[in-house]
Order: C-alpha cells, then structure tokens, then sequence
C-alpha cells in the first residue's frame, strides 16, 4: 500500500520516560508547523507499509542509512515516537545556535551518546533496551554508519541483540531518495522525492528456533539486512560500511 504523506506525521519526543505537557506541545509544534509541512513539501515523502508499523509496544525500526535526515522522515512516516542515538554534541552547544540545536534534538526523540567514551557502545545498548522496556520505539541503522557510497552494507549485531534481549518487534525499514536531498557533505536540502517503506516484521522467533548464540545473532541480522535491501533496492557490499569508509579515506591521500 502506497501513500502521500498527509498532515499529522509523528516526530520522536525525549528518551527520558513519560511525556510532560511542555514535551507535548513542542512535539506539536514540531510536527504541524516548523519540520513536517516543510519536510513534506520538500520531499514529497511517500509511505509504503504503514500497516506494517504497530500502532503501540516496543519497536525496533531497524533501516538503511543515507542522511542526516533519516531519523527524520522516519518518525513523520511511521506516525508514533521513535527515538534514536545522537553525538552528545547536539546538546551542548552555546548561545541561541546551541538552544535551538538543543531544542531540535530533544523534541525529536535524540537520546546522547558521547561516541568519544570507549564504552559508548555498550552505554548505547543499554539506553536503547530502556526505551524498548517502556514500550516505545527505537530507530537503529544497523550498518552502524551512514553509507559511504550508496550501497548496503553487512550489518552489526547489535540490532539483533536489541530484539531477543527485549522481545521488541524488529521492523524492517528502507528510506529512498534522502541522499539527493541532503547530499553527504552539505548543510543545506535540495528538493527531492523521498520513499519510506515498511516491510513485515523479521522472524525472530523462528530464528531463534533454528540458531543459537552467535549463529542466531547473525542469523537475526543477516534476514533483517535482506529485507532492507528488499525494500530500499540497494546493491549489497558484503562489508561493513565503517570498512569501505576508511578504504575510501585512504584511496583519496593516496
């Protein structure tokens, strides 16, 4: 099933437990007049499979990643919260700049992550299960980065950790076209036409019937990368994006 997206999509709020009035009303504010209309105009966002998305419980959406703007045009689609991780950096900056930064982020469901602590991955796991137990969503690019060239790249673990330690629903995600509208590398948005699509909910359960430990882990994550390259039509690599990212960096000094 395919739709124009209509007024009223949903950007994430706070990761920090129940929603205040005030976190109500900037959500409102976010979504009705300073980021969905405009997104929308912009981009044209079309929506596949929204019957695929549950309407409430615990949520893994898990998608591919090409911009800055992902996190955003998959929470207007998906029309609930979904909150995602971001560099602690969003929230410390000064003077007006840093408050509306602040602001931004907080409203929109940005949970930080000092990346530069060498426990950050474990820290990022441990926040996410916490918004899974609540019963919320939680957005992941399992890549673990965004593409360095377009291509899908193998996926990390850590998704499928997430899904069989919490018992969340794992929701594949693809997101088409973000890439030409916030190229990598700019500040600004070019208009474009922007896909997000839903597929059905990857099998964990009957996974964890045929796999064990690692094996199940990667056999989690394996089926959920193939139903994003299903949905986002992506040519595969068959490494890890952060890999073609420094082969990238080294090519370009030689």
């Amino acid at each position: 099933m395919t739709e124009v997206e209509p007024r009223g999509g949903a950007v994430g709020g706070r990761g920090s437990g129940a929603s205040t009035a005030t976190d109500l009303l900037s959500r409102a504010v976010m979504r009705h007049v300073l980021i969905g209309p405009p997104l929308r105009l912009l981009t044209g966002l079309r929506v596949e499979g929204r019957e695929n998305v549950p309407r409430e419980g615990a949520l893994i959406v898990a998608s591919n990643h090409l911009s800055f703007i992902d996190s955003i045009v998959i929470a207007l689609a998906a029309r609930r919260q979904v909150h995602f991780l971001g560099k602690a950096e969003y929230f410390q900056g000064r003077g007006l700049r840093g408050a509306a930064v602040r602001w931004f982020n907080a409203t929109a469901g940005t949970i930080a992550v000092d990346r530069a602590d060498p426990r950050a991955a474990a820290s990022s796991l441990a926040l996410a299960e916490e918004v899974l137990r609540r019963g919320e969503a939680f957005g992941v690019y399992p890549e673990g980065t965004r593409s360095p060239d377009g291509r899908l790249h193998r996926g990390r673990t850590g998704v499928a950790r997430m899904a069989l330690s919490t018992g969340a629903t794992l929701l594949p995600c693809g997101v088409i076209g973000t890439d030409k509208v916030q190229p990598a590398g700019s500040n600004g948005f070019r208009p474009g036409k922007v896909t997000v699509r839903f597929g059905r909910p990857v099998d964990v359960t009957g996974l964890a019937q045929r796999y064990q430990k690692a094996a199940l882990l990667r056999a989690v994550t394996d089926a959920t990368m193939d139903a994003i390259a299903e949905l986002s039509g992506q040519e595969r690599s068959g490494l890890y994006a952060s890999d073609v990212k420094a082969a990238m960096g080294s090519q370009a000094q030689e």
